[in-house]
């Protein structure tokens, strides 16, 4: 399986995907989704899951890993940016801006993608695709770890993208 993204070019996520670009909701939070694309996804397939993940905001976020979106029971191997706002055909997690260091935003403003916002310097963002056998009983603003429960032992193959967000 291979995952790639127009908006990730020579390893740098485009400003528009972030806190430099144009589209914030009402508490600040970046909202304009990077566009994904799959190929070679193993035979049984049912659907995929998605985490953007930032290893890199451990230091300033009080120990943990930012989590920018997470997706899933997603049927289709294309999501065109901007996607997490308007879509309906798969289900969003909570992301870390429900977080006190993201200012408390509420379950249904953090249930999209939370853009990429680094505090300190550039990070590095991963993107973990994973190709699952079925489909997950989840419902939009599903927790993190709910996400992982659901998926073990039906993760038929992982890919992972990464890209560098400037500060």
């Amino acid at each position: 399986m291979v995952v790639t993204s127009k908006g990730i070019v020579n390893g740098l996520i485009e400003d528009k995907y972030g806190k430099h670009g144009k589209h914030f909701n009402e508490n600040g939070m970046p909202t304009y989704s990077l566009p994904l694309k799959i190929e070679d996804a193993p035979e049984g397939t049912k659907s995929f899951a998605v985490v953007l993940e930032d290893k890199d905001a451990f230091p300033v976020s009080g120990g943990f890993s930012w989590i920018h979106w997470t997706a899933a029971n997603i049927t289709r191997t294309e999501i065109m940016e901007n996607e997490s706002q308007t879509a309906t055909d798969f289900v969003q997690g909570l992301n870390s801006w429900i977080s006190k260091q993201g200012g408390r935003q509420s379950r249904e403003l953090s249930s999209f993608y939370g853009g990429m916002a680094p505090p300190d310097s550039p990070h590095i963002y991963e993107i973990h695709v994973y190709a699952l056998d079925i489909m997950l009983e989840l419902k939009n603003g599903f927790f993190y770890n709910e996400l992982y429960r659901r998926m073990d032992g039906h993760i038929l193959e992982t890919y992972t993208l990464k890209g560098e967000y400037r500060n």
